[in-house]
């Protein structure tokens, strides 16, 4: 790919049209080898390096290029020398046995979708579901604050909130009102809906699914839990 596609690939529309997005850094890179060991597509990949990074040892096409080739097409403001450009996943690999779902509906902050990748490839046995109008999984800080997540744990993209209700046969929420998160029904459920960071999730749509609420309870000192925390800690208590 010309260095011109892969600036570029900052930007969605261009990730879409060419069907790849970008990882930098050491530990990502490392992330990436260790997920195309059993990946054919990320096989495919091709690594950009400084002079500094000549001799990392890697299975990807290589390309040395300067430093300032390299701050062109990095997205970092300080780039550590290193760059893969990494074909689109495919769709996730068919649910296994007694994997839960995580939905995610109308999420805007990368950071956010990051950290929840992070927390159920750590605990595994999670696939996300991303919905229509969701931040781009491949955004450049979503990649980044995942910490190599994104290619270990299953994802969907564009998944609509009502197609839910023929896929699960049991589907909950996180709501202010409902039975606390620790209580052994919590665990009983195929699918968890989890709603913008602002708007959260229609009533209507909730009613619609018949989605059964759970709470994490507080002190009410203030109105709410960041998402990527709520989802954490939900993910804990299932897997506790």
């Amino acid at each position: 790919m010309k260095l011109d596609d892969i600036k570029k690939l900052q930007q969605k529309k261009y990730r879409a049209e060419l069907g790849h997005f970008l990882v930098e850094g050491e530990h990502l890179l490392l992330e990436l080898q260790k997920a195309a060991l059993h990946n054919p597509l990320l096989q495919r990949s091709q690594l950009y390096v400084t002079s500094a990074y000549e001799h990392w040892q890697s299975p990807f096409k290589t390309q040395v290029i300067s430093d300032r080739q390299m701050a062109q097409i990095a997205d970092t403001q300080t780039p550590q020398g290193i760059l893969a450009v990494v074909p689109m996943l495919e769709s996730a690999a068919p649910a296994v046995a007694g994997e839960r779902a995580i939905y995610l509906h109308e999420i805007q902050d990368p950071g956010n979708l990051g950290t929840i990748l992070r927390t159920l490839a750590w605990f595994g046995g999670f696939r996300c579901l991303l919905s229509p109008g969701s931040v781009d999984p491949y955004n450049p800080k979503v990649v980044r604050s995942s910490m190599g997540a994104i290619f270990h744990a299953p994802l969907e993209l564009d998944v609509q909130l009502d197609s839910l209700r023929t896929r699960f046969a049991h589907i909950a929420c996180l709501d202010m009102q409902g039975e606390p998160v620790q209580s052994a029904g919590f665990k009983a459920f195929d699918c968890y809906l989890f709603g913008n960071e602002a708007r959260g999730v229609p009533r209507e749509q909730l009613i619609a699914l018949n989605a059964q609420p759970f709470t994490i309870a507080g002190c009410g000192a203030i109105e709410s839990l960041n998402l990527a925390t709520t989802v954490n800690m939900c993910a804990y208590e299932l897997k506790r």
